[in-house]
């Protein structure tokens, strides 16, 4: 598993926003301008992290994006998630099930599932707040 610009500029942007908070909703050109990182690029990003309920907008002189939920109820698995898909470490796992024709005989299969499962445990179990906190 591979954690892309993308997942990674998600966090950032969710952590820029949970930093800023009581700021109300903050512009996409100001965190661009705050993180160093295209405002196309983070258009894109907050696009996924708004269908995924993660970050709510507001359009206007007065809008921007704010967190959806405080920092501390918000995942780094939720945020990978929207913006990465599946978190699978390998391929046959992809979209949850496994559609490989050696499944029924993989010996390592067993194994790719349970490392499946302590990725996406630790990652549902750190926040953005835990970021925040240098507690991850």
């Amino acid at each position: 598993m591979v954690i892309s610009t993308k997942g990674r500029y998600a966090l950032r942007l969710m952590i820029d926003l949970a930093q800023h908070c009581d700021e109300g909703f903050i512009s996409l050109k100001t965190v661009s301008q705050r993180q160093d990182v295209s405002l196309k690029y983070m258009e894109a990003i907050a696009a996924a992290l708004n269908r995924a309920n993660l970050v709510v907008s507001q359009r206007g002189k007065e809008g921007g994006y704010r967190l959806s939920r405080p920092a501390s109820d918000i995942t780094v698995a939720e945020v990978l998630h929207s913006t990465e898909g599946s978190m699978a470490a390998v391929s046959c796992l992809d979209a949850g099930e496994n559609r490989c024709e050696r499944a029924a005989q993989c010996l390592t299969l067993p194994m790719w599932k349970k490392l499946d499962a302590v990725m996406d445990n630790y990652l549902s179990g750190v926040s953005v707040q835990d970021l925040l906190d240098g507690k991850a």
